[in-house]
């Protein structure tokens, strides 16, 4: 009976092995067979588009018919694969296709053209494209409106990165004609007024006070001081002797200035600069 189950135990250890031994077999030839057609996919990004294409033909790999996709990227050079499907390292069978996606390099703008434009339109166009507002000078320039762009840095047609600043110079209007305010203290006032308004020159406050020992008519004070910058915008202010009533201001005849007692004003032409005076420094 011991003789029996030990013999029984025996053909059972003995087909227990053969099932291992045909299992692992099995197992051996299917792993053969599957890993034979099977490759690891290689790293490519940041490979030229043409060394990442050999790469894969070396794997028995090909890249997917079709123009590759593209993108900006900071960091990739134009031309480099910024990303690949599948992954690297992932097993895929061979002759499998491939995608990648090829870097376009760091994104740049083209910056417009803004000469001419006002300062709102130019902010507006700048901004429309992503580019930000630098520094704003002013210059004198009468043949543009005020407000204009005259220059712009970086030029226009310029590719930069988004976000950068854009320098404007713009157009401010040309003040008018400077000329040297004269010394007109003790001279009269009834030949300078006309001298000044035949010249668009205006006058603003004139008063009339009483002065012991000055003639009626004869200028005290004047503002703006003798010597200081003055345009045609600015009033010229008087204090004026008197004696009793107030002078009428006078009417030339034609644009002519009226004439006066010999010793008692110095005519326009005598006035510091001659015709011109206020006369330009």
């Amino acid at each position: 009976m011991l003789r029996r189950l030990l013999a029984g135990l025996g053909w059972l250890a003995y087909a227990l092995l053969l099932v291992v031994v045909f299992a692992f077999a099995a197992y051996l030839a299917f792993s053969f067979f599957v890993r034979s057609g099977v490759t690891a996919m290689p790293p490519v990004v940041g490979l030229a588009r043409a060394d990442a294409v050999h790469s894969l033909l070396d794997h028995g790999l090909e890249l997917r018919r079709g123009s590759s996709p593209t993108r900006y990227d900071d960091k990739v050079p134009v031309g480099h694969v910024v990303r690949q499907g599948p992954e690297a390292h992932t097993f895929v069978k061979r002759g499998s296709r491939v995608d990648l996606v090829i870097s376009l390099g760091p994104r740049r703008v083209d910056v417009p053209n803004l000469a001419g434009k006002a300062l709102p339109a130019a902010q507006v166009a700048l901004s429309a494209l992503g580019l930000g507002m630098g520094t704003v000078l002013g210059a004198f320039d009468s043949r543009r409106p005020p407000g204009s762009v005259l220059e712009q840095d970086p030029d226009a047609g310029n590719a930069v990165a988004p976000a950068t600043p854009v320098d404007l110079l713009l157009a401010m209007s040309a003040p008018g004609d400077r000329y040297v305010m004269p010394d007109l203290v003790y001279r009269h006032y009834d030949e300078v007024r006309p001298f000044f308004e035949r010249r668009g020159f205006r006058f603003g406050s004139v008063k009339f006070e009483r002065y012991e020992g000055v003639a009626a008519g004869i200028i005290l004070r004047q503002f703006p001081l003798a010597g200081h910058p003055l345009t045609r915008n600015d009033p010229v202010s008087l204090v004026v002797a008197t004696v009793e009533s107030l002078p009428a201001p006078p009417t030339p005849a034609n644009g002519a200035a009226p004439a006066t007692a010999p010793g008692s004003a110095v005519p326009p032409e005598a006035l510091p600069g001659g015709e011109g005076d206020a006369g330009r420094p």
